[in-house]
């Protein structure tokens, strides 16, 4: 099973997910915190889903995951994918960080199963952007 390995769109950050991005160039995957009540938040936001506060301060993410969710995509949404299919997107839940969700793609894995360990890995868009992708943890 494949993953979309060089077939996905380069990032481009918008004002709210910009520094998430600038720290993935740094691969540093990191979430919100609101400076108002703590609650980590992703993706990014201009405003804390509990308090409605509008700081944040930036917070590592552990580097273990586990497979929240999946999917196996059979039917490309456009030809820029059809030479990745089949391929997963996955959410991945972060357990020791709230249970921060992110959705990406597992590498290098035959079978996927909700639970399954992950660890954080990292690939290079066509713009050379990094992009956190995951895989079963060892």
């Amino acid at each position: 099973m494949g993953y979309l390995a060089g077939a996905a769109p380069d990032p481009v950050p918008s004002i709210e997910d910009a520094v998430f991005w600038d720290h993935c160039a740094r691969h540093d995957l990191r979430c919100q915190k609101c400076t108002g009540c703590g609650t980590l938040r992703f993706p990014p936001a201009p405003a804390c889903h509990r308090c409605a506060a509008m700081t944040a301060t930036w917070e590592k993410l552990p580097e273990r995951a586990e497979l929240f969710s999946f999917t196996i995509v059979h039917h490309p949404a456009s030809e820029a994918f059809a030479k990745s299919v089949p391929y997963n997107i996955a959410i991945v839940a972060f357990p020791e960080a709230g249970g921060i969700r992110m959705v990406s793609n597992v590498v290098d894995a035959d079978e996927l199963r909700i639970g399954m360990p992950l660890t954080l890995v990292w690939e290079t868009a066509g713009n050379g952007q990094p992009l956190p992708r995951f895989s079963a943890a060892v």
